[in-house]
C-alpha cells in the first residue's frame, strides 16, 4: 500500500490512499434530487462511520458545478455554496465535495458526493479511472424516492442494472426491476456506461414515505439492512435500528392528531400489505400539494 497525493485521469481525480481490492465493490450516494429522507447520503455516512473507513480519493469540485443560477432567491440558493458566519467572522465557505473513503477488510469504497450539474463525461470518466485503480468490479448507488410507503412499514426497494446477470442476483433479495421513464441523473449515465468500462452496476432505489420530510433514520436502517445482506457486511445495526423505532412512535403519535392524514395512511398500509402499486397517489396526492409537499 501507498500513501500520497497524486493526481490522476483529468486531473480531476485525486488518490490520497492507495489499496488494492479483491473484486472490489463501490458503493455511491449523492445528495440532491435522489437523497429524500437523506437516505442516499445518511447511508454512506452510517456505514463510514460503522466501517471507520478513511479518505482514499476525492474529485475536485471545480468546473463541474453552477453557483450563480439564475432564478429567485429560493431557487438560486440550492446551487451556491454554504457560508457560516460568527460574530462578523467568515469562519467557512464550504465548496461541493466528492469524497471517497475505502474499508479494505470488506474490499469496499464508499463515495460520498454531490450530482454534478456540468462535464458529466469528465466527472464519470474520474469514477471509472477510480475503479480500475482499486480494481472494483461492481459499482452500487443507493438513492430515495418519494412514494406511497406508510412510515409504519419497510420502503420498497427497486433497481436498474448494467446487464440481465444481475437481475436475478437482486430478485434474490426481494429488490423489483424498475420500470421508469423520464429524466435522468448522474447515476443512470454511470449504469449506461458501467459495461464499457468493465465494470457492473446496481442502482438501488428505495421509495420512502411521500409525507414525511427531512431526515428518516427508519429509512436509512433498512437499507443499511438491506446493504449490509447484499456486501456481506458484519454491521451493528442495533442503535440505528432503535432510533428509528423511537422516529416512527413520534411519527405515529403526531398523526394520530391529524384525522385526515390518518385516513390517508390507513389506506396506504393496506394498500401496502396487498401488494397494490397505485403510481398515480390520487387523493393523498392531492392532500399533499395542498400541505405544499411535493412528491414529484
Amino acid at each position: 500500500m501507498e500513501k500520497g497525493n497524486v493526481k490522476m485521469a483529468s486531473d480531476k481525480l485525486r488518490i490520497h490512499k492507495r489499496a488494492k481490492l479483491v473484486d472490489g465493490r463501490l458503493l455511491m450516494g449523492f445528495s440532491g434530487w435522489m437523497d429524500g429522507g437523506n437516505i442516499s447520503t445518511g447511508t454512506i455516512k452510517f456505514l463510514a462511520e460503522q466501517l471507520d473507513a478513511p479518505k482514499a480519493a476525492e474529485i475536485d469540485p471545480e468546473g463541474f458545478y453552477i453557483y450563480n443560477f439564475p432564478g429567485t432567491m429560493e431557487i438560486t440558493a440550492m446551487f451556491r455554496p454554504h457560508a457560516r458566519i460568527r460574530d462578523g467572522i467568515v469562519r467557512s465557505c464550504e465548496m461541493p465535495s466528492n469524497t471517497f473513503f475505502v474499508n479494505e477488510d470488506n474490499n469496499l469504497i464508499l463515495f460520498a458526493g454531490k450530482e454534478p450539474n456540468l462535464g458529466w463525461a469528465e466527472f464519470t470518466d474520474c469514477i471509472f479511472s477510480l475503479c480500475r485503480q482499486f480494481e472494483v468490479k461492481t459499482i452500487y448507488f443507493i438513492g430515495s424516492v418519494a412514494g406511497l410507503v406508510p412510515h409504519t412499514r419497510q420502503p420498497r426497494f427497486t433497481c436498474s442494472v448494467s446487464n440481465e446477470g444481475l437481475k436475478e442476483t437482486m430478485s434474490r433479495y426481494g429488490v423489483r426491476m424498475s420500470n421508469y421513464e423520464g429524466p435522468a441523473s448522474i447515476v443512470t449515465h454511470l449504469t449506461a456506461m458501467a459495461g464499457q468500462n468493465g465494470v457492473s452496476m446496481v442502482a438501488l432505489v428505495a421509495e420512502i414515505p411521500a409525507y414525511v420530510q427531512g431526515h428518516n433514520p427508519g429509512c436509512i436502517s433498512a437499507v443499511a439492512k438491506l446493504l449490509s445482506n447484499i456486501l456481506g457486511l458484519h454491521l451493528d445495526l442495533e442503535r440505528l435500528k432503535n432510533t428509528g423505532e423511537e422516529f416512527e412512535r413520534k411519527l405515529s403519535e403526531i398523526i394520530a392528531e391529524q384525522p385526515e392524514l390518518a385516513t390517508h395512511i390507513g389506506k396506504l398500509e393496506e394498500d401496502y400489505d396487498n401488494d397494490v402499486f397505485d403510481t398515480e397517489m390520487g387523493d393523498l396526492k392531492e392532500w399533499l400539494q395542498q400541505q405544499g409537499i411535493r412528491v414529484d
